[in-house]
């Protein structure tokens, strides 16, 4: 199983592992959710629709109204609505108006129209035309409105003429279609008009609206009568049997009861004491988070004594809390809306499995004590939650955020239709447009990733993302490294697969590893000529210098390492194993030349140790070991698979007698597996080592043998 990915500390509990400071952030994370926390008071029940009734027989402690359902309150608007008629004003300006500008165009436009040659009478064209228009306006002109012709073109609205009102049909008045028809008819009926055309053209100019929709007295009438409309149906009186144990919750009782949750609720909200109530949220906040807490100190003490990484944690939790919160404040139409599972992929991603399950199985539990259907709210999100997290186990791939994104979607798609068919037994009381919740929790779940970088970049934690991206041998670093020292990229790539294929079999981050692995050796493009892997045949730059220098060069590739990898801004977690592959452990062919060379003279033995720390995981352990392993195999002129188990066997004897992995959580049991595994991947490689020809004092490999000498103790 994979573990969150920090840095070693030692078991000192002061400075930045002081109890207050843990404790403090603790106490304000409660407090600050008990703050927030809706404060309605709790109904002791839980009942569903459809559900059989498995509590005691329910009897009603007082008189209560039985509230409307929505569906009673949407007929009961719209019958309402149905019986305020649309306000409509006579504007008796309009047709005088139109009459005094046809009287006033009139001449104007016979004489345009030439029509005094045809010994036409113009004052019976103007005549008529002023009778017609007085008709027409008379009669009134309409625009029609949507909103209240619903099934029927026509429909009644009231007619206000100087404050006297009256109840017309829009079928008894014109429309400006209507009143042109009109006008078109009238005028062909009358013999005495020759230019029928041309007149019908003239007046239809001058045929305009004359009774306008009064808006707002209209939008006045409907509300008045929406106010009178009665939310409850019914009374339920003191002693009264609500529902009897057994019974099965149909419509009738589920609105009765719903409607006593409401009335007590609002009871208890008015007459209780707030200050209780407050109390009570607290200690279950307080239970809750020191229950995760205490599954934190007894299976993941590297976290509980790491205060950095507390607050990271408290600080999801209680975000999370307080969006909950806040959407019960603001009466968010669904509370699905909020992407709880956010929550465990953030934490599956930075810590483990283990620690989301326990975070998102408390908070969906504490959720539960202010959210509606609770027991639904409860299995819908726990599922869903537990697929997020399993759906990421193994985190190789971006995609994967999409591919887990779809299956969280399709839990909530399935739990939701399951619950459905089970509540009602009927696809018919299914509501599709309750799945867009899901969606939209679900895509604002993909704010996770930005979400983990930013985690990353504040805390200094480093997530299976990140290795992913470490360990693409095109990065800048990996890329250098393969130009300024290519035996050394081979060696490190091997090591990868050594290590990697161990931690896997004995459990383990195969990425942390594997990203290890990798950087380990950039310590060596700083003199990578001094390193047998990079060297040249016949060329050994060593033979000009001491066993103590030569030692210190060697050795110096750790710091020179360390001090790369902050410039290039390595996480933390992948500097340890670069500070960690050699231990505290001694380049023991130079030092066993040395004594060899000059038994007379002292020698100071820690100009031939590296400077540690010695390994303080599974991870670093493993690398420790793949590491020596590899590069001693190469310098096996003729590898068996006996010369092979030999040298593994007295490599890994040699970090044991050495005390290299007292620190780490490796057990023997996986240090044997880890030895059975290297030999099997080494008889497949069969990589020999150069041979060194000739040097100083007779002794160039024992001069040049940086890494060997050091992992198999022999020159």
């Amino acid at each position: 199983m994979a573990r969150l990915k920090i840095k070693y500390k030692s078991t000192d509990k002061r400075g930045s592992y002081a109890y207050l400071p843990k404790y403090g952030m603790i106490l304000a994370s409660i407090v600050l959710i008990t703050m927030f926390l809706p404060k309605q008071p709790r109904f002791r029940y839980e009942f569903e629709k459809g559900k059989v009734w498995m509590h005691e027989d329910l009897i009603s402690p007082y008189n209560f109204a039985v509230l409307k359902t929505q569906a009673e309150l949407d007929k009961d608007r719209e019958n309402v609505l149905k019986s305020v008629y649309p306000i409509y004003n006579r504007n008796l300006q309009v047709s005088e108006q139109q009459l005094t500008r046809f009287d006033t165009d009139f001449p104007e436009k016979w004489q345009a129209s030439g029509l005094d040659t045809l010994n036409e009478n113009a004052t019976t064209y103007q005549q008529f035309g002023e009778q017609v228009l007085t008709d027409i306006y008379k009669r009134g002109v309409i625009a029609l409105n949507n909103k209240f012709q619903g099934e029927h073109k026509h429909y009644n609205f009231t007619l206000l003429t100087d404050n006297v009102a009256k109840q017309v049909n829009t079928a008894a008045v014109f429309t400006i279609e209507t009143a042109m028809e009109y006008l078109a008819k009238t005028v062909d009926n009358r013999s005495a008009i020759k230019q029928k055309d041309w007149l019908v053209n003239v007046l239809s100019d001058y045929i305009s609206v004359n009774n306008l929709f009064n808006e707002s007295l209209t939008a006045k009438l409907e509300e008045d009568a929406l106010a009178t409309i009665s939310t409850t149906r019914g009374m339920v009186q003191r002693g009264e049997l609500i529902v009897a144990n057994g019974t099965t919750v149909n419509n009738e009782i589920y609105q009765k009861i719903e409607s006593l949750r409401k009335a007590y609720e609002e009871e208890a909200r008015i007459g209780g004491n707030r200050a209780l109530l407050m109390m009570g949220q607290f200690f279950i906040v307080a239970l809750v988070v020191s229950l995760l807490f205490v599954f934190i100190y007894l299976f993941r003490k590297d976290i509980y004594y790491n205060n950095r990484l507390i607050l990271l944690i408290l600080i999801v939790i209680t975000g999370m809390l307080l969006v909950l919160s806040w959407a019960i404040t603001i009466k968010l139409p669904s509370l699905y809306y909020i992407p709880y599972c956010i929550v465990p992929v953030i934490i599956r991603i930075l810590f483990d499995t283990r620690l989301a399950l326990n975070i998102h199985l408390l908070m969906v539990l504490l959720a539960a004590f202010f959210v509606p259907n609770s027991f639904e709210f409860v299995f819908l999100q726990f599922s869903t939650g537990m697929v997020a997290i399993y759906s990421i186990k193994t985190l190789v791939k971006r995609e994967q955020f999409l591919i887990s994104s779809a299956i969280i979607l399709g839990t909530y798609l399935v739990a939701y239709v399951g619950m459905g068919l089970m509540r009602d037994g009927s696809f018919n009381n299914l509501y599709w447009s309750n799945i867009a919740p899901f969606i939209f929790s679900v895509l604002l779940t993909l704010l996770a990733y930005p979400l983990i970088y930013a985690f990353e970049r504040v805390f200094g934690i480093i997530s299976d993302v990140t290795l992913m991206e470490l360990t693409n041998s095109n990065s800048k670093l990996l890329r250098e490294l393969s130009y300024k020292a290519p035996g050394t990229f081979q060696h490190s790539m091997q090591v990868a697969n050594l290590a990697e294929a161990a931690i896997y079999q004995i459990g383990g981050n195969t990425l942390l590893v594997r990203a290890g692995a990798l950087y380990h050796d950039i310590g060596k493009m700083s003199n990578p000529q001094y390193f047998i892997e990079n060297q040249t045949k016949g060329y050994n730059p060593h033979d000009g210098l001491s066993f103590e220098q030569s030692a210190q060069i060697i050795i110096s590739h750790v710091a020179k390492g360390i001090e790369l990898a902050k410039k290039h801004q390595l996480p933390d977690v992948i500097i340890d194993f670069i500070r960690t592959h050699h231990g505290t452990t001694r380049v023991d062919y130079f030092y066993q030349s040395y004594i060899k060379s000059f038994p007379e003279k002292f020698v100071d033995e820690e100009l031939f140790h590296y400077p540690g720390p010695i390994p303080f995981s599974r991870e670093t352990a493993v690398l420790m070991m793949a590491d020596s392993v590899e590069a001693a195999s190469r310098s096996l002129k003729e590898p068996t698979a006996k010369s092979l188990n030999d040298l593994v066997d007295k490599i890994i004897e040699s970090k044991l007698s050495q005390k290299q992995f007292i620190n780490s959580s490796i057990t023997l049991k996986d240090i044997t597996l880890v030895t059975e595994i290297f030999k099997e991947m080494l008889k497949s490689i069969y990589h020999v080592r150069i041979d060194y020809e000739g040097g100083k004092k007779g002794v160039s490999a024992q001069k040049t043998d940086m890494e060997t000498a050091e992992r198999t103790d022999s020159p």
